[in-house]
Order: C-alpha cells, then sequence, then structure tokens
C-alpha cells in the first residue's frame, strides 16, 4: 500500500478508481511527484513550510474496461469492492497501489508541454483551448500565465510503461517569455478583447 503523501521522485502511485457511465469502465487516477528543476534551489530550501512550495504530486487518468484492469492489477472492483459514494456523487474505489506493473512493466506518468503550432500541439483539447484560464500554465496557482513567443504552454499527462530504473522522456518548454513579456502579452490581449479587433 502506498500513500500519495509519501510518494518521492520514481515513485507512482495507482490512488483510485472511479465508476464511469459505462458499467463495463471505470477511470483510473496515478499520482506521482516529478523531480523537475534544480532539486537545490535556495528559494525552495528557505520556503520549505510554505504549502505554496511542496512538491504536488501530478496526476493522470485513463478509462479502461473494469475487466482488463481487474485482472492485470490483480483486485476487485466488484460492486462488493468497497466503492465508496462522495458528496459529488461519484463513486470511488481507493487503492493506493505504489508502482503499479503489468507484465513487468511499471507504470509511470509522462508529461507533455506543448503550445499551438508545435510537434505535439495535437495534445491541445477543445477543453484547453475554451478554458485557458484554468488550462494554461501559470506561474503559481494564480500566477501569471508562463508563454512562449507569446502563445501560452499547456501540460499534458499521460501514463506509459517504463522498464525497471527507467524515467519516462517527459517534453518541458523552456526559454519561456520574462514575466514583463508575459504581462505585455496579457494586455495587449485584453486592449484586444476589448476593442474587438
Amino acid at each position: 500500500m502506498g500513500n500519495i503523501n509519501l510518494l518521492v521522485p520514481g515513485q507512482c502511485l495507482l490512488t483510485q478508481a472511479s465508476k464511469t457511465k459505462n458499467a463495463d469502465k471505470v477511470q483510473l487516477e496515478f499520482a506521482e511527484v516529478l523531480s523537475v528543476g534544480n532539486s537545490n534551489s535556495i528559494t525552495a530550501r528557505l520556503n520549505r513550510s510554505d504549502v505554496r512550495f511542496k512538491t504536488r504530486a501530478r496526476r493522470a487518468w485513463e478509462t479502461v474496461m473494469m475487466k482488463d484492469a481487474a485482472e492485470d492489477f490483480g483486485i476487485n472492483l466488484g460492486d462488493d469492492a468497497g466503492w465508496e459514494l462522495q458528496s459529488n456523487g461519484k463513486d470511488i474505489l481507493p487503492l493506493n497501489i505504489l508502482n503499479p506493473q503489468i507484465e513487468g512493466q511499471f507504470i509511470r506518468l509522462q508529461i507533455l508541454e506543448t503550445q499551438e503550432g508545435d510537434a505535439n500541439s495535437g495534445l491541445i483539447t477543445d477543453w484547453m483551448r475554451d478554458n485557458v484560464d484554468t488550462a494554461a500554465k501559470r506561474r503559481g496557482a494564480d500566477g501569471d500565465f508562463i508563454t512562449k513567443n507569446g502563445k501560452h504552454i499547456f501540460s499534458k499527462s499521460r501514463i506509459v510503461f517504463c522498464k525497471e530504473g527507467e524515467n519516462p522522456n517527459h517534453v518541458f518548454i523552456t526559454e519561456v517569455d520574462s514575466v514583463a513579456a508575459t504581462a505585455t502579452t496579457s494586455k495587449s490581449l485584453n486592449i484586444t478583447d476589448e476593442v474587438g479587433v
């Protein structure tokens, strides 16, 4: 059994299953803490008691056939498995399986950052385009948007197979615009919206 609060980089947790509208399928939630950037950051070290600086687990969801997931993970996903009805009306089954595997291959999270016009731009969904305020990457929860060449950056997480000791090939957009450039771009966009051009 795993615990999301005790995850360290390199570990993945199959946190829970959620029932879906299709009685034959469930949605599995996976979580992983990524070690990105400088782990020796003085800012992070001197703010370690500030929850805004805590490393949070990234998550990915996969909708799967209940029968296949039960077989591959050796778990009971039937109605007698201890499903819990949440206040939002969802049926959730806590699993907390640390480092899940299928046929000897580990399941890990892969992060792919993209923006309109790049090689991975097909990962940008209509929902992301329609919900830029919540879907685009920001500097902190309520911070400025992080952009490159004035374009928003979107992050997509998915699950992939990895051999033991291997890490997924993440794609992170680097050399982003400065905060001042981002603020100018945002102001320009607001003016354009107001004028209607």
